[in-house]
């Protein structure tokens, strides 16, 4: 079985301000700083630092190289990381006081993901292997079909909502994990047990995963529901918070720990990295996350 995750890389710009700039407001930054990121990028190195396994298809610019050498000090295979002669994707970070952000995108090379692309790096899995999508990228929809085609099991992180994303063969996928604010976009309903009713109601064979902010999150399907709570933190940067649960809920999930034990297990490593500024280096390593899961039960 491989994993591949095919997403956005991205080059974040940070920008520390007392709160979130409001309309027609100048503010003067605090700090600024430059990082590596995306959503795909972010799920890959979460993944890499639990343990797994992980091909990290996508595309950067020549301004980008220094995302794949990241990737590859941990270990994630990149060979299906395309490098185009355009810009990189990139991000500007608003990041207040409290920890809460505020997030430009620009797509960059994320936006040249061609069709003949899909075909080429999918050629190097089939059956029985996984797939990993957010929608930071051009043609998700092309991506899901033609993963189906091949037999892979596909993981939908459906961040950030857009328009084309509810026109997607969405019945092909086999895991959602997503937060409220995706629910609410996808199904129309506010609260958290009608958003999960409305979507095994539309995809009764799915298994879901609802993030709740600081409220934890639920696990559902056709003949259950799981409830998991936060571990408190002080949080200082939430950006990778959902990309840090993400990665580490389907690695436990892998390795067949359950869905209970990856949901803790999830819910300890992104209360590390709220605790942290920054995106991809402020996920944790396996070995902290067992540590502080440790000291919790003797706590």
């Amino acid at each position: 079985m491989k994993l591949l995750d095919f997403g956005s890389l991205n080059i974040d710009h940070t920008y520390q301000l007392p709160h979130l700039a409001r309309p027609g407001e100048t503010l003067a930054s605090d700090s600024y700083h430059k990082s590596e990121g995306g959503k795909g990028f972010n799920q890959a190195v979460a993944l890499a630092k639990a343990g797994q396994e992980v091909h990290l298809a996508g595309a950067i610019g020549q301004d980008g190289l220094f995302l794949r050498d990241y990737l590859q000090e941990l270990g994630v295979h990149t060979e299906q990381l395309r490098v185009l002669d355009a810009p990189t994707g990139h991000a500007m970070i608003q990041l207040d006081a409290e920890g809460q952000n505020c997030i430009i995108l620009f797509s960059g090379t994320n936006g040249m993901i061609t069709e003949a692309m899909i075909d080429e790096v999918l050629a190097e899995f089939g059956t029985g292997d996984y797939l990993l999508l957010q929608n930071e990228i051009s043609h998700v929809d092309s991506i899901i079909r033609a993963a189906h085609a091949r037999g892979m099991h596909i993981i939908l992180n459906p961040s950030p909502i857009s328009p084309e994303l509810l026109t997607w063969p969405l019945e092909l996928v086999e895991w959602f994990i997503l937060n409220e604010i995706e629910g609410k976009d996808i199904t129309g309903e506010t609260q958290p047990q009608a958003i999960l009713d409305e979507l095994l109601r539309r995809y009764p064979a799915c298994h879901v995963v609802l993030t709740l902010g600081e409220h934890g999150s639920i696990y559902a399907d056709a003949t259950q529901r799981i409830y998991q709570g936060i571990v408190a933190t002080h949080a200082v940067d939430t950006t990778a918070a959902g990309d840090t649960f993400t990665g580490y809920f389907i690695h436990a999930l892998l390795k067949g720990e359950g869905v209970q034990q990856a949901l803790k297990t999830a819910a300890c490593a992104s209360a590390i990295t709220v605790s942290r500024p920054g995106a991809g280096r402020s996920i944790p390593t396996a070995e902290e996350v067992r540590a502080a899961m440790k000291g919790a039960r003797q706590g």
